[in-house]
């Protein structure tokens, strides 16, 4: 007789999926799965429209990572039009890009992931959240507030508003940057330093108290993808995509966009919505890799800047180079605020960043275009194919989150096995399954949030409808 846990939904992620825990006869874990439950059809919604909508469009697929998709889309939109964009226009795209890393990195690892660390991963769900952490640690709690807010700013003053502005259109960017928005970005930015050095700080003198989580979050070996620069930096906006293997030697070096079919394949299940891309030169589910945070620290030569390159250096002595576990994606995460920062000054004390030329004008001079760009989460790509009038016939999206699938349902089975045992639950012991899927930080609706607080019900049955245990959480 075999059992099956069910916990759904999945709470303080973005979007609705759930997880499933099969036990055999004697209460061990024999299969576990991560599902999502919803489908929402981006890529045929976009079909027919002509290809200057498509930015505009493609940001309303997600609320957090609106830029992300805009900048995808725009990029591949470029290539239809077949044009190059003003320099200065590729210096505004990647500065809110950088904003929208910040804010999102900000509300992954502050909101969603840090009451597990400072208020306990076995603490009472009813607090274990923003404002239980609000009142237990209130300064840390501010500082999650400050750095986001740091990176909604940028882009609202930018680009007119924080969420699903049109600001970034095939060609470049609507308009240029004015200096005094200039000026109030860097008068902001001493402050938005100071909350990622102390953020680290506290960060890594914590790391002991998870020995058993680091081991356990989804550490195993896989391959790891993401852009690079052409000096094999960490790149956040344009470059060629890396993977390397769980050794860290180089399977591709850096392969082009509009190459990236050779590489990557993509497989369905019947039971989840959610696509599962892999690396076509193993196979399929052999070809798991990860992509975001983890990923990019692992296949980069370097940061890039000073301070994040020290602290890159130290993060890659934890586990002799490589590091596996997705425990360390929120490590991270605040490496790459640092970055972020650390480049968007670069950005916006380079003299070239107030020129008025932002936009190329073209007609459909191509008839497909594939735009790569890192969003927070990983690797973002949005392919399209248009007619000869510029109306989108065709369209593919691997959304960053899709890239991890594998290795998420492998994190989920990993952290059942250690954890889950039995007929009964326990809340310690559903967190921590749940807690392995917010390492990744996905992104599952990629447009809308609940407005009030997201319950959840575990049931365990037995096969013949015996309620052997059930627990409620709101």
């Amino acid at each position: 007789m075999t059992k099956q846990i069910v916990i759904d939904p999945i709470t303080r992620i973005e979007g609705h999926s759930k997880i499933t825990i099969q036990l055999d006869d004697n209460g061990r874990v024999e299969d576990a799965r991560f599902h999502v439950t919803q489908y929402r059809g981006f890529e045929r919604f976009c079909e027919g429209r002509p290809f200057y909508e498509m930015p505009s469009l493609m940001g309303r697929i997600c609320g957090i990572c609106t830029i992300s998709h805009e900048l995808a889309s725009a990029k591949a939109c470029d290539e239809i039009m077949a044009v190059q964009i003003p320099e200065t226009a590729d210096m505004l795209r990647r500065i809110v890009n950088l904003a929208s890393v910040i804010q999102s990195h900000a509300l992954s690892f502050f909101y969603l992931s840090s009451p597990d660390f400072l208020l306990g991963l076995e603490s009472d769900p009813a607090t274990r959240n923003i404002f239980g952490l609000a009142q237990k640690h209130p300064e840390i709690a501010r500082d999650g507030v400050r750095l986001r807010r740091f990176g909604q700013e940028i882009i609202e003053w930018m680009a007119g508003k924080r969420v699903h502005p049109n600001w970034i259109v095939p060609g470049g960017v609507g308009s240029p940057l004015e200096p005094e928005v200039r000026d109030r970005i860097l008068e902001t930015i001493p402050e938005a330093y100071a909350i990622v050095q102390h953020s680290l700080d506290w960060f890594k003198r914590s790391l002991e108290n998870y020995a058993d989580e680091i081991r356990t979050f989804g550490n195993f070996p896989t391959l790891f993808m993401g852009l690079v620069s052409p000096t094999g930096g960490l790149e956040l906006y344009d470059g060629s995509v890396r993977v390397v293997d769980e050794r860290g030697s180089m399977l591709v070096p850096g392969f082009a966009p509009d190459s990236y079919q050779e590489y990557i394949g993509e497989a369905v299940e019947p039971w989840t919505f959610m696509k599962f891309p892999y690396y076509k030169p193993v196979g399929y589910p052999d070809g798991i890799y990860r992509v975001g945070p983890l990923a990019r620290l692992n296949i980069i030569d370097a940061c890039g800047t000073p301070q994040a390159d020290q602290e890159w250096a130290e993060f890659r002595q934890l586990d002799r180079g490589m590091n596996f576990s997705s425990f360390y994606f929120h490590y991270a995460r605040l490496i790459e605020c640092l970055f972020a920062i650390e480049r968007l000054e670069q950005h916006l004390n380079d003299p070239r960043i107030l020129d008025k030329r932002v936009r190329a004008y073209a007609g459909p001079n191509s008839g497909e275009g594939i735009g790569i760009t890192e969003a927070p989460r990983g690797t973002l790509i949005h392919h399209y194919r248009a007619d000869s009038q510029g109306r989108i016939t065709w369209s593919n999206l691997v959304v960053a989150t899709t890239h991890n699938n594998l290795a998420m349902n492998r994190g989920v089975k990993q952290v059942a096995h250690r954890y889950v045992e039995g007929d009964r639950l326990t809340e310690g012991m559903l967190n921590r399954v749940e807690a392995v899927i917010r390492t990744f930080d996905p992104c599952l609706s990629c447009s809308t949030h609940a407005q009030d607080r997201l319950a959840l019900h575990v049931e365990l049955v037995s096969p013949d409808g015996e309620m052997l245990d059930q627990i409620w959480r709101d």
